[in-house]
């Protein structure tokens, strides 16, 4: 279990490399709808594993991982110079699914729920004698 210092730290580093990612990034490659989703630093705070979740086609999410593993150590610079600790962690970016697997999910669902009421709907009533 992460102690509460190291998930302050993570919360803190999430909050600037998103900050950095929108704000800082020139790299044309670097452009849509990029979000954040979690981080993990290991209890030395010498990694920290960024999980990114990127809205495009999959031919675009390695471009836009690619630019973010090229700009890994402007990003690790510009947090060291933001977030005050001792050693700033080396930065792995990680690709993120869980946005599009809930959508996925959530569209499952409303598809198997019309289908259900329509089933409901389509047994006739039964008196009761």
């Amino acid at each position: 279990m992460a102690s509460n210092r190291i998930m302050r730290i993570a919360e803190e580093i999430k909050r600037e490399v998103s900050d950095i990612i929108q704000h800082e990034l020139k790299d044309p490659r670097i452009c849509g709808m990029i979000s954040v989703t979690k981080v993990t630093v290991t209890n030395d705070l010498k990694y920290s594993k960024i999980f990114v979740s990127v809205l495009g086609s999959s031919e675009e999410k390695k471009q836009i991982l690619v630019g973010l593993k090229n700009a890994a150590g402007f990003i690790r610079k510009e947090i060291g110079q933001r977030v005050n600790i001792r050693y700033t962690p080396e930065i792995i970016f990680e690709m993120d699914d869980s946005i599009e697997y809930g959508f996925r999910i959530s569209n499952i669902l409303k598809q198997i729920s019309p289908e259900k009421d329509d089933a409901a709907h389509a047994e006739p009533e039964k008196d009761n004698k």
